[in-house]
């Protein structure tokens, strides 16, 4: 599961001289006391180099040579009525060629690419979200309060790598209680206000397996089994109860006993009668693995629960409500803090199921360009998940026919579908080994020949790679 993250990419920038190279183990990246609280499955193996640099020194190829090469691709019939595109020098942020560069479009997920640089900007690589516990306002009560995670566990055999679990919480409560034995599991998941559901979102998404119920507590991106696959996996309709239902089975209640939404108090002090802990006294708390690998997992698998949940992350440390107008808007003001062009951005989501987002190509290029140029380091994190052609990810089955294999091993990028809605957007070496960053959305595609609409793409991004378009 997750294979891509056994591995490592390997990114030189063009002109720059940086290289980015996906971490390992974390703690060889982010000190050695950044161990996660606790793991589920293991982690990855230490990196090892899998792509080629760029070579040194290599010529910028011109505008006019990547609109002979390009011209003739994006008018095909596949791609449908409106193609917008734009490709930019890596090293010297020139754009390079523009046909509605700057044109909002539906960008499907690649919008993720904006929630992985916001997130990383906003909150840094190494934060990890925390999930806790707190003596409840009645005896016997205790209150297990969500802080975001999607990527939580019930025990060891969690979906996510490395994953905090409820069974690591529900000793650390039990530890704390001593004798005393826990009576009731009340859960709060009121730090995500809500709605639970976007509602530009297409009507089966909620239960297509796809996306799932946005709530401050859930396990395993709200899967019902967590040996489902990454994304068609049937969800829970209310993650936080079931959340709650498990962590009460943890604790040993009784099988059956409800378990209810609240509040947690607030803080606590003193112990009360007998010792007990006073109410919001802090029982026990688990963390995630760092941000970093939350925003691998979701760009390499295209996670949607993992993108909502990050940008409310963004949210939160803008001051914003952690819902899905509260994340756009806080994506936004990154964005513009980051001195990216935020009139070409409209979001309603962070994972890109929402038909109302739009995002304009030279945004996203723009974007890669920041990421990789070394003047904001810590967003190079969005590089690591990135899928490659005809190898990992979502375009792992891609750039394989006779015409796109130039593209397999150097485009590495984000993809987006929807119906009608395709969409690719990332980095590719050409030939002559310079780095470019490119983005190509379409939102008006013929509905039901997607493969040719996906092959019209990549013969786009293996034109960049096989030639210096000079």
């Amino acid at each position: 599961m997750l294979t891509v993250l056994a591995t490592v990419l390997l990114l030189v920038v063009a002109g720059v001289g940086l290289v980015v190279v996906r971490p390992g183990p974390v703690a060889g990246w982010l000190g050695a006391d950044a161990e996660p609280t606790a793991d589920a499955r293991p982690l990855e193996a230490a990196p090892v180099p899998v792509l080629a640099a760029p070579a040194a020194a290599a010529p910028v190829p011109t505008p006019a040579g990547v609109r002979a090469a390009l011209d003739p691709l994006v008018d095909a019939t596949a791609l449908g009525s409106r193609v917008n595109v734009s490709v930019t020098d890596v090293g010297t942020g020139q754009e390079l060629y523009g046909r509605g560069a700057d044109d909002g479009t539906v960008p499907a997920s690649v919008t993720k690419l904006v929630t992985g640089v916001t997130v990383l900007a906003a909150r840094g690589p190494a934060y990890r979200i925390g999930t806790r516990v707190v003596a409840g306002a009645t005896p016997g009560e205790v209150v297990l309060v969500g802080g975001g995670d999607p990527t939580l566990a019930v025990d060891a055999n969690g979906f996510y790598p490395g994953a905090a679990r409820l069974d690591v919480l529900a000793e650390q409560v039990k530890q704390a209680l001593g004798g005393t034995s826990p009576t009731r599991v009340t859960v709060d998941s009121t730090l995500f206000p809500g709605p639970v559901h976007e509602p530009g979102w297409d009507s089966d998404i909620p239960t297509g397996g796809y996306g799932a119920a946005i709530t401050a507590l859930m396990t395993d991106g709200a899967r019902r089994d967590p040996d489902a696959g990454p994304k068609a996996a049937e969800r829970y309709a209310a993650p936080d109860l079931a959340a709650g239902r498990a962590f009460a089975k943890l604790l040993g209640l009784p099988s059956g006993t409800d378990v209810e939404r609240g509040k947690a108090p607030a803080g606590g002090g003193s112990a009360g009668a007998a010792g007990t802990p006073a109410p919001g006294t802090e029982l026990g708390r688990v963390e995630s693995p760092p941000l970093i690998r939350l925003v691998d997992i979701m760009i390499t698998d295209s996670d949607n629960v993992v993108a909502e949940a990050l940008a409310r992350q963004v949210a939160i440390a803008r001051n914003q409500p952690a819902s899905f107008v509260g994340g756009a808007a806080a994506m936004d003001q990154v964005a513009a803090e980051l001195g990216l062009p935020a009139d070409e951005l409209d979001l309603a989501d962070g994972s890109g199921l929402s038909r109302t987002n739009r995002i304009s190509p030279s945004l996203l290029t723009d974007l890669i360009v920041l990421a990789g140029n070394g003047t904001r380091p810590e967003l190079a994190g969005i590089f690591g998940g990135l899928p490659v052609g005809g190898w990992s990810g979502t375009l792992d089955e891609r750039f394989g026919a006779e015409d796109t294999s130039a593209g397999a091993g150097v485009v590495r990028a984000k993809t987006g579908t929807l119906t009608g809605v395709h969409a690719i957007a990332g980095l590719v070496t050409t030939a002559d080994g310079r780095l470019l960053s490119f983005a190509i959305l379409t939102d008006r595609t013929p509905p039901d020949t997607p493969d040719a609409t996906r092959l019209a793409l990549d013969r786009i991004g293996a034109a960049l790679a096989g030639c210096g378009c000079r």
